[in-house]
C-alpha cells in the first residue's frame, strides 16, 4: 500500500492526475500544481515508499544521478499495481490517468512509460532523467508527454533531457520540451506552460 490522497474531481471525463513528488516531498507537495493544471480532475497524489536519510523517494539510488535499477523496476511495478487498485477503490477510469511528476517523481512516471504499455494516457515530467537505458520501450503512439527542463540544471543536464525526448519520440510519443534558463527548481512559468499544454491535449 502507498500513502496517498484522493480528491474527487468535478468533471468525470477529465483525466485523473497522478501526482508524484520530488525527493523529500510528500503527497501534499503537488496539490497546488493540480489546481493550476486541471482543477476539475480527480487527483491521486502518492507518497514514495522509499526513505533516503529520512526523505521519501519513489525508488533507491546508488549516488546522485545513479539509479538502483533493480529497485526502480520493483517500485515501478508497485506503483503500477497501486494505480490499478486505486482505480477500482476510488472508481476512476484506469485508462484515463495523466502523471504529473517533479524530479524523482518525474523519473518514476517516465519509468512507467518505459516499462508498461498504456500505463499512462500522458505525462507532465518536470526535470526528469532517463529512467533506464538499453531496453525496448513500449509503443507510445498517441501518448502526449510534456518535459519541463532547466538549461542550467546541475542534476539533470540538457543532454539528458534531449536523450529522454528522443527515446520517447522513437517510441512514437508526442513530446514537447519546454526550456527554462534556470536550474533544477520548478518555476511558475514552467507550470503555466504545462497547464497550457494540458488544456490543449486534454481540455474539453
Amino acid at each position: 500500500m502507498m500513502r496517498h490522497i484522493f480528491n474527487k474531481g468535478t468533471r468525470p471525463e477529465a483525466p485523473t492526475l497522478l501526482l508524484l513528488h520530488g525527493t523529500g516531498g510528500t503527497e501534499h507537495d503537488l496539490l497546488g500544481l493540480a489546481e493550476l493544471i486541471s482543477p476539475e480532475s480527480n487527483v491521486l497524489s502518492v507518497r514514495g515508499n522509499v526513505l533516503e536519510n529520512g526523505m521519501p523517494r519513489f525508488f533507491r539510488r546508488l549516488a546522485e544521478g545513479v539509479f538502483d535499477e533493480e529497485d526502480l523496476i520493483f517500485r515501478t511495478r508497485e506503483l503500477k499495481d497501486f494505480i490499478d487498485q486505486s482505480a477500482a477503490d476510488h472508481g476512476f477510469d484506469r485508462n484515463n490517468v495523466v502523471a504529473v511528476g517533479y524530479s524523482n517523481g518525474a523519473n518514476i512516471a517516465g519509468s512507467l512509460l518505459f516499462h508498461y504499455e498504456n500505463s499512462l494516457k500522458g505525462a507532465v515530467l518536470h526535470h526528469p532523467m532517463v529512467p533506464r537505458r538499453g531496453i525496448d520501450v513500449p509503443d507510445l503512439s498517441g501518448t502526449p508527454v510534456f518535459i519541463g527542463a532547466g538549461k542550467n540544471d546541475p542534476i539533470c543536464p540538457a543532454a539528458e533531457t534531449e536523450e529522454l525526448s528522443s527515446i520517447l519520440q522513437d517510441a512514437r510519443a508526442e513530446v514537447e520540451v519546454y526550456w527554462e534558463n534556470y536550474g533544477h527548481q520548478l518555476t511558475r512559468s514552467e507550470v503555466d506552460k504545462a497547464a497550457d499544454w494540458f488544456q490543449k491535449k486534454f481540455g474539453k
